[in-house]
């Protein structure tokens, strides 16, 4: 926190093909070096690669479920107390949840070995559908975020 209070929370317009403000999130955070468009492009790609495995379904909902499935409830926070550094448990706001699973998301995305995979909105893809299940890199990272937090549950009273 600094000391001119928290920062505000930018208002993100929708994305224009889907009306989604979390595909514009999305998108903000696959950009590179300011390249918006090329962004935009893999997301929907990626968005169209999902809606070819699960026709029946909308992608926006799948995508929705798949964050569900990243995101986490808990974290934890470094807090000094004396001279020593204890890990604190404490629950996250939906703002932060949501930051967070998109960033797990775009980031093991990007280390999805090229293999297997050639473009990136084919690993965006990948990872979104193994979300979906439960699997894959972001939701390995959830857990060992809540299994952290639930180790250090003896330190829960030393609240911010």
């Amino acid at each position: 926190m600094s000391r001119k209070g928290p920062s505000k929370i930018k208002k993100i317009l929708p994305d224009s093909t889907y009306q989604s403000v979390l595909v514009s999130k999305i998108v903000n955070y696959v950009m590179l070096d300011g390249k918006k468009n090329v962004a935009r492009q893999q997301t929907h790609q990626a968005l169209d690669l999902v809606h070819q495995q699960n026709p029946k379904k909308d992608t926006i909902e799948l995508l929705d479920l798949a964050l569900d499935n990243i995101k986490p409830r808990v974290e934890v926070r470094p807090r000094r107390i004396g001279g020593a550094v204890y890990q604190v448990p404490s629950l996250l706001r939906t703002h932060r949840q949501n930051s967070l699973a998109i960033r797990w998301l775009v980031q093991s995305a990007r280390r999805r070995p090229n293999k297997q995979f050639h473009t990136f909105a084919q690993k965006l893809a990948a990872e979104i559908l193994d979300a979906l299940q439960n699997k894959g890199e972001a939701v390995a990272k959830r857990v060992e975020v809540e299994r952290m937090a639930e180790a250090n549950k003896a330190f829960s009273h030393l609240k911010w």
